[in-house]
């Protein structure tokens, strides 16, 4: 940390007009300038000493009209354009070829070869970087005048000034205790013409806290490393003495939905790499199946009634069994309390759904349901409810035989059922409830045979269920979060119905936590959330419904202080409401041009897309953080706790 500081220090002195007046540095000459283009003549000998002019490097056009005006254009280089002397040279080059095609003995003369040189560069204008009146250097994101080209030379940055132009930010050049190195310029996939030390990029923690990050990017083109480095990050800043709004910043919660492994677990492709082992002080795992060093992320089916529910639902999903639908459709919102009636059919359905999850195999160890029963029925002279009274609860066993026996004589002319709709006029038990006997039953009729596999269906899902009556593991969690932990949440063993669902219900409850705060005006900490392939996880992109979790974490997520980083292979795949949303972007190769189109939307990223399907390797990485005005070129360093930046 003291050297990235003492870096930051040398960083600050460097005066930008003076150091790219340097002659070494300079490149060409513009012929034509505009508020959004540059075009440039520059010379082979001139892009040999410094080093190339590759597609997407920075330049500097600076003024030159006025002594005392210090005022520099910030260029990046897109293509060759054509200069206006072009043809000629082209037809004196074809001339010469034809007289000597091998060029043996025949050499170009000195005036000739010099003018073959010369070449034409296609520039985007960036921004402009100025002396305000203070003294003090700034940086604007477009111009507000331009004078004719010929006012202007044009250098290529190159060492100190390079790295002062890639890490301005609105209030200067990094410097803050937040300020951590991410990684170094890197233009193109050939180093051929690299010379000389890395030009260090730097980014602060600031711009992700609270505030939306896309990281896109084929398989293994560093993603997950990135992610890392974030998080890095984000762990020293709430180490430091950085403040926000002149605030100290609280312990940062960082919690990770791991749908492949890769962050919990050691894996050769990342070995040393693994966040539990590199913070293990700091890190909780979680797993949906029983493995050594994770807490096992479960629920109390009896008691969580909803929650569970939510797991079986997905898990049945694509039965298309009417009676199965049926059983999907019930609903469990809770009724006023004050409304007796509803209340005590409530307890009921209650009752009969618990005794389908212990007739499916799931433990209870003693769990007693309680519900009400009426004086007719406990007289009713019929076995499993004849005497018995579940209002001060009654087993499971008993439980099932009660609601077995209720839908065997539940039409019976004179039996307690058919007389209490005649006395009231409608059913005793509601449609739910008798979706819940038939489930239990397995018999599509009262009194009928059984041929339905019913609460069968509920056998695969045991494995989500846990008989403890401990803390929720989501209020666990949220726990740990606000304390300051990175939690890990394993996925790698779910199906994507599973994936989805506890990612689901954890965010609910952390944006519920989040908004529980916001409401009472209660200060929160940071929490940081970060999503691995979010297409299994987020909403399509024509998804626009703002009762979808993630939208409303996009939406609203930033006033509740909930930060959300999102990696996946595909731009499409993503909500626009939530790329909308986005500050920070993480871009590496992409082979896709439909995905690239999608991309270029956003920001200037146009002017990458060929490069960016091109160029394949891991870690290149295109870079536009909150705080920068413009996209940065990073090969991003390996991430490795204790390592100095």
């Amino acid at each position: 940390m003291a050297n990235v500081v003492q870096e930051l220090k040398e960083l600050a002195s460097v005066d930008l007009f003076d150091e790219i007046k340097n002659e070494e540095l300079f490149v060409g000459r513009p012929f034509y300038l505009d508020f959004d283009r540059l075009r440039l003549m520059s010379n082979d000998s001139w892009k040999h000493r410094v080093d190339g002019v590759p597609a997407g490097a920075f330049l500097l056009a600076y003024y030159t009209g006025e002594a005392d005006v210090d005022e520099a254009i910030l260029l990046r280089v897109l293509k060759p354009t054509k200069l206006p002397t072009d043809d000629e040279i082209v037809a004196a080059m074809v001339e010469h070829y034809k007289e000597t095609p091998s060029d043996d003995g025949h050499p170009l003369d000195s005036f000739t070869r010099a003018e073959f040189q010369f070449s034409g560069l296609e520039c985007r204008v960036i921004g402009s970087f100025y002396r305000g009146i203070e003294g003090a250097i700034r940086f604007a994101g477009d111009l507000d005048n331009f004078y004719a080209a010929n006012n202007y030379r044009v250098a290529k940055p190159t060492g100190k000034v390079l790295e002062y132009i890639v890490n301005f930010r609105e209030g200067g050049i990094p410097g803050g205790k937040a300020d951590r190195r991410i990684g170094a310029v890197r233009y193109s996939s050939s180093l051929r013409h690299v010379s000389g030390e890395d030009v260090p990029v730097f980014v602060t923690p600031l711009d992700f806290l609270g505030k939306r990050t896309a990281l896109f990017g084929m398989t293994r083109t560093g993603k997950s490393n990135t992610v890392k480095k974030i998080i890095q990050a984000t762990v020293d800043i709430a180490n430091s003495d950085a403040t926000l709004n002149e605030e100290p910043i609280q312990p940062i919660g960082q919690i990770v939905f791991d749908v492949n492994g890769e962050y919990s677990n050691e894996n050769q492709q990342d070995a040393g790499t693994a966040l539990f082992a590199q913070y293990p002080t700091d890190v909780t795992r979680y797993s949906v199946l029983d493995k050594p060093g994770f807490r096992v992320m479960r629920l109390n089916f009896y008691r969580a009634i909803e929650a569970g529910f939510e797991l079986l639902a997905s898990q049945l999903a694509d039965d298309g069994a009417n009676y199965v639908k049926g059983f999907l459709s019930i609903d469990w919102s809770k009724p006023d309390p004050q409304d007796k009636s509803a209340a005590i059919r409530y307890a009921r359905k209650v009752a009969c759904y618990q005794a389908c999850l212990h007739r499916a195999g799931f433990s209870a160890d003693g769990f007693k349901p309680k519900f009400s029963s009426s004086k007719e029925i406990r007289e009713s002279g019929i076995p499993g409810l004849d005497g018995v009274d579940p209002n001060g609860g009654i087993s499971l066993d008993a439980t099932v035989d009660w609601f077995t026996a209720v839908w065997d004589h539940y039409h019976e002319s004179d039996g307690p059922f058919e007389e209490s709709k005649k006395k009231k006029g409608r059913d005793w038990a509601d449609e739910d409830l008798q979706s819940l006997m038939r489930f239990l039953t397995r018999k599509a009729k009262p009194g009928g045979s059984v041929f339905e596999a019913g609460y069968r269906k509920l056998v695969p899902a045991r494995n989500l269920h846990t008989s403890s009556v401990d803390k929720p593991f989501e209020d666990e969690i949220v726990d740990l979060l606000r304390d300051g932990k990175i939690v890990l949440i394993d996925l790698s063993q779910g199906d994507p119905t599973i994936q989805r669902t506890y990612s689901d219900r954890l965010c609910r409850k952390v944006f519920s936590d989040g908004m529980q705060r916001f409401i009472a005006n209660e200060q929160a900490n940071f929490i940081q959330m970060y999503f691995e392939e979010a297409h299994n996880l987020f909403p399509r992109k024509e998804e626009r419904d703002l009762t979808v979790i993630y939208n409303r974490l996009a939406k609203e997520g930033q006033k509740l202080r909930i930060g959300l980083a999102y990696a996946t292979q595909e731009v499409s795949s993503i909500s626009g409401s939530i790329l909308k949303n986005t500050q920070n972007w993480f871009v590496a190769h992409l082979n896709n041009r439909d995905e690239l189109r999608e991309l270029d939307k956003y920001y200037d990223f146009e002017d990458f897309t060929d490069s960016l399907r091109r160029t394949t390797d891991r870690g290149f990485i295109r870079m536009k953080a909150d705080s920068n005005t413009f996209i940065v070129p990073v090969q991003i360093d390996q991430f490795k706790v204790g390592k100095a930046a």
